[in-house]
């Protein structure tokens, strides 16, 4: 078997260099068994990754990328059949390998960084535990492996890893946990890093210093990285080479410019046409040119003001996650919080609707403060503000029918009878544009587009005047994300609903809101209309927000290209 590939090669030579490719795919077909049929994912699929390369496999959910990434590392599901082609990783086949071969691969030769930093570590072990296991699989013992775990992690880029090495991973943000799964994937020394999604769920600065990691790894060692992403402006960034996938085929590959000058498939333009930045040439143009003197708010439906918040972390100690936070949110507008994990946007959503009640300050509904209500009192008013969870399986009970989930709100109030309800179920899931046929439909029987299709239909059931979005399309492709934001802008036009919208995504926001809140570690830095906030910044922090949205280096790229 070949291990030990030659690094620091450097990507800009590999059209031209002899060195035989670290993945050699050709003829690739894959197939989920589904009772007694073979239901296929993926078709003769030809791909290459040479050392020192990043490459990046774009495409929707169900287009077969992760399901590559899998039988690339021999982790295809128990019902995953490889039918014909061949994988090559380092010179050795591993189509039909044994378990045994495999084994010596993954770690050594193959790291993976999985999706979901949660799921990924375990929750029960120590950081330095999990890392010391990748450690313990090149033949390191004794207290190497401690100076080997320390080392993981700084290359990482995490700090004082002696004691971030003793922590559980929910004592962790998520961007250090994502870096925990990189330190892992690099503690055995791979030639080859796989990364499925690894900054989906992160915030754009995160995001930024993440994938900076993984692109100086690639630079100064010469592995090669392949990263799977639902987020073509991510990889029109940092890869050297797109590929593109839909439904199990690769439908175009190239460099970033070239494909964003030119992309010769119509599913590739619509990928583009579908991720703002890249759609508006890596400039962030807000869709609502509101002046700042407009949205002085006389009247506002949800008002915060000097909103203090105080949680107690020990017996002396409290921890401050908001600090004086005033958000005036106008009727029928759309308000955006923004920031990093941990700067205080949740929190203040969690008080904005009474399931935190702040330490000091007041919170006003319509006038009425609900600072000191009671659970009960404050019941009949939760009717009129409902929520819009980040991640639509986890919101949704998978036991209930669509309609069922849909007419819960409507049950917990003791609404109308079975016939009403029902009545009512349909008439939503037409508004939010889904078939009346998935009704009795379970969630796991939907698409991701199409559950939080339902999570939206759910929050309308009681007509309420204020619906609270948190990360509401961060976990979906880039065109079912588009779908979601026109269906909320379609509901608040035609519903007069207000929004308060919280998300990592900068772009996003400049498509939906009208006003914005800047968050920095519980405190709002900056405040106004979208416009002037986005284009005019006058706080050093929303500038390197603004900074860190991707597609702006590969707007670079377009220019260059174009000029040449």
């Amino acid at each position: 078997m070949t291990t030990n590939l030659s690094k620091a090669v450097p990507a800009q030579a590999q059209t031209s260099s002899p060195v035989a490719p670290l993945v050699d795919i050709s003829g690739l077909n894959i197939g989920y068994q589904r009772n007694r049929k073979i239901v296929p994912a993926v078709h003769d699929l030809d791909l290459q990754v040479h050392p020192g390369e990043v490459v990046a496999v774009v495409g929707e959910s169900g287009s077969g990328k992760t399901t590559t990434a899998n039988a690339i590392i021999g982790l295809l599901p128990a019902n995953g059949r490889l039918t014909s082609g061949s994988i090559k990783i380092a010179g050795t086949e591993i189509a039909g390998a044994k378990e045994k071969v495999l084994r010596t691969l993954r770690g050594s030769v193959v790291g993976l960084i999985p999706q979901d930093p949660m799921v990924g570590l375990n929750p029960t072990q120590r950081v330095g535990v999990q890392v010391a296991e990748a450690v313990k699989l090149r033949g390191v013992k004794g207290p190497q492996i401690g100076d080997e775990v320390a080392d993981a992690l700084t290359k990482a880029g995490l700090e004082d890893p002696q004691l971030l090495a003793k922590r559980y991973p929910h004592e962790l943000s998520g961007g250090q946990r994502q870096r925990v799964l990189i330190a892992i994937a690099l503690a055995g020394k791979p030639d080859l890093i796989i990364a499925d999604e690894p900054t989906s769920a992160l915030d754009v600065t995160v995001q930024a210093r993440i994938l900076d990691h993984l692109e100086s790894l690639v630079r100064d060692t010469g592995i090669a990285l392949l990263i799977i992403t639902h987020d073509l402006a991510v990889a029109a960034d940092r890869a050297d080479r797109v590929v593109v996938m839909q439904r199990g085929r690769i439908v175009e590959e190239g460099s970033p410019a070239t494909i964003l000058v030119d992309p010769a498939d119509s599913y590739t333009r619509r990928l583009i046409a579908a991720a703002p930045a890249l759609a508006q040439g890596g400039i962030i143009k807000p869709r609502f040119a509101v002046a700042d003197e407009q949205v002085e708010v006389s009247n506002p439906i949800i008002e915060l003001t000097s909103v203090v918040k105080k949680f107690q972390i020990s017996r002396n100690g409290t921890f401050t996650a908001l600090d004086d936070v005033s958000v005036r949110v106008a009727p029928g507008r759309t308000h955006a919080l923004v920031g990093e994990s941990g700067s205080g946007k949740t929190t203040t959503l969690r008080v904005a609707m009474g399931l935190e009640k702040p330490t000091t300050g007041q919170v006003r509904f319509e006038g009425t403060d609900i600072t000191e209500l009671s659970w009960r009192e404050l019941r009949p008013l939760r009717r009129r503000f409902q929520l819009v969870h980040q991640d639509p399986f986890a919101s949704l009970d998978p036991r209930f029918t669509v309609r069922d989930s849909i007419i819960e709100p409507l049950v917990s109030f003791r609404i109308g009878d079975r016939s009403s309800r029902h009545k009512r179920a349909a008439e939503l899931l037409d508004q939010v544009g889904l078939p009346q046929n998935h009704l009795d439909r379970l969630p796991v029987e939907l698409s991701g587009g199409q559950r939080q299709r339902v999570a939206i239909a759910r929050s309308l059931v009681l007509e309420p005047e204020v619906i609270l979005l948190d990360e509401p399309v961060s976990a979906l492709d880039v065109s079912v994300q588009e779908q979601i934001l026109a269906l909320l802008a379609e509901l608040q036009e035609r519903l007069g609903l207000t929004y308060l919208f919280i998300s990592h995504d900068l772009a996003v926001v400049a498509q939906v809101a009208h006003t914005v809140s800047v968050f920095e570690k519980g405190k709002i830095v900056e405040s106004g209309s979208v416009a002037k906030v986005f284009q005019n910044p006058s706080d050093p922090y929303t500038q390197r927000l603004l900074d860190a949205i991707p597609g702006k280096r590969a707007a670079g790229r377009v220019v260059a290209e174009v000029a040449r």
